[in-house]
């Protein structure tokens, strides 16, 4: 593998990235009971909506990701977190969450959440979003925090 390409590999960004988006797709694919309509989709148009989903939670990750890293001064934020950058990482995220979930649901009606979803106010968020962003995310950063301290060990030796 070129130095340049591992370079990319082991920033930060490229493993938020990647593991957010194989676990946001997942999750996405998971909670599709809770949308009203999601079930009896057309399985490409369900893949479709999901792929979506997930590369806007990506966006979402990356966004925090950067803010948190800006508040902190630090890209290296993630190796040895502080509890408030914990905090400010999941609560950018949460609002990024509940800002769209409250736009596409009542506002365009992109989607509606099905009797399966509970709801949480003030909003009226479903709930199953808002744990999306304080599960994935924090496995997102563990995942990322092995990856990069495993690729610092083997360029070690």
């Amino acid at each position: 593998m070129s130095r340049s390409l591992r370079t990319i590999i082991n920033t930060p960004e490229f493993n938020i990235a990647v593991f957010s988006f194989l676990l946001h797709f997942v999750w996405e694919f998971v909670q599709a009971p809770t949308y009203s309509g999601m079930v009896e989709m057309n399985h490409w148009d369900g893949i479709k909506l999901c792929m979506s989903a997930t590369f806007g939670d990506v966006g979402f990750a990356l966004t925090a990701f950067i803010v948190t890293s800006i508040a902190a001064r630090s890209r290296d934020w993630f190796a040895s977190p502080k509890a408030w950058q914990l905090l400010l990482f999941l609560s950018v995220g949460i609002a990024l969450t509940v800002g769209f979930e409250y736009y596409y649901t009542n506002i365009t009606l992109r989607w509606t959440y099905s009797d399966l979803m509970p709801l949480v106010p003030p909003f009226g968020t479903g709930l199953s979003p808002l744990l999306q962003w304080i599960i994935v995310p924090l496995l997102a950063l563990g995942i990322t925090r092995r990856q990069i301290a495993g690729a610092a060990t083997m360029e070690a030796t």
